[in-house]
């Protein structure tokens, strides 16, 4: 049985999580400056005093979708933010979809044009 390397564990889950903050923070300047600091769903102000509490949210739940005109953020508070994933977690469960799936796309099976040259064969009879 191999040994664990904890120290690179370490670093590969503080790397990501650095990564994550980089690439939230690039989206979520944007986002604050877009847009005013209110909830979307609350409706609550924040200020610079609380602002840390204000999230972006992605309307289509795909955190790499960020378009420059900010059509796919809105501002949420953290419970807001919070409910908002957890309703889509249960959506996306009474559907039969497991949570993470549905960034699954399965591979198209179906080819249209299979029997294309056969049929334009048999049609030149």
């Amino acid at each position: 049985m191999s040994s664990i390397n904890h120290s690179k564990l370490d670093q590969i889950v503080a790397n990501a999580h650095k990564e994550r903050e980089s690439r939230e923070q690039g989206y979520r300047e944007r986002a604050l400056k877009m847009y005013p600091w209110i909830c979307g769903r609350c409706t609550r102000e924040f200020t610079h005093t609380n602002l840390r509490e204000l999230t972006v949210h992605h309307r289509d739940h795909n955190h790499d979708n960020n378009p420059a005109d900010g059509s796919n953020w809105e501002l949420l508070c953290v419970y807001c933010h919070d409910n908002e994933h957890q309703r889509h977690e249960e959506y996306l469960r009474s559907q039969g979809i497991s949570v993470g799936e549905e960034k699954q796309n399965a591979a198209a099976t179906h080819n249209p044009f299979a029997d294309l040259k056969a049929m334009l064969e048999k049609g030149k009879k």
